[in-house]
């Protein structure tokens, strides 16, 4: 299906394209930079629920070590 157009349909579709490039260009930016945020904020999402995990863990420690020495001076 190769079609021949004329010279001036073939400067207007290049003139098109150089027009629609920087466009896509900029939606291609875009998506990359979008795809940086979500990727950082699933890792800080991940650390945060890690130290939050962490924070509990000693927490709990802290207060089953408490107890410890509270009824061992009994």
């Amino acid at each position: 299906m190769t079609e021949k157009y004329s010279l001036s349909r073939q400067k207007a579709e290049i003139a098109f394209s150089a027009i629609q490039a920087p466009f896509f260009a900029k939606d291609e930016a875009v998506q990359e930079l979008e795809s940086i945020t979500q990727s950082r904020e699933a890792k800080t999402l991940r650390l945060r629920e890690a130290r939050l995990a962490k924070e509990l863990k000693d927490r709990a420690s802290a207060t089953s070590a408490l107890l410890a020495k509270r009824t061992g001076a009994r």
